[in-house]
């Protein structure tokens, strides 16, 4: 995945071996932009629990929304 951008707000999962719980494959996920862990690959990603919490970056692909998509799941966030 490409460093996060201002524009990056929702990322899809697509490995998740070792958190089968806390994320599944092909779902979308908010994300919380952390610059601080971007040089350790890590992404800060809003998983089943709620929660934020650090997974390694490769384990998803950013995703682009058409703008009332984006703003639809932005108000149920």
């Amino acid at each position: 995945m490409k460093k996060n951008s201002k524009e990056e707000r929702f990322v899809v999962c697509i490995r998740n071996e070792g958190y089968e719980v806390s994320v599944e494959s092909r779902k979308l996920y908010g994300i919380v932009p952390d610059p601080a862990t971007a040089k350790y690959s890590l992404l800060r990603v809003i998983d089943e629990s709620g929660e934020d919490y650090l997974y390694p970056e490769d384990f998803f692909l950013s995703a682009r929304l058409l703008g009332p998509v984006e703003k639809a799941l932005r108000a149920v966030s």
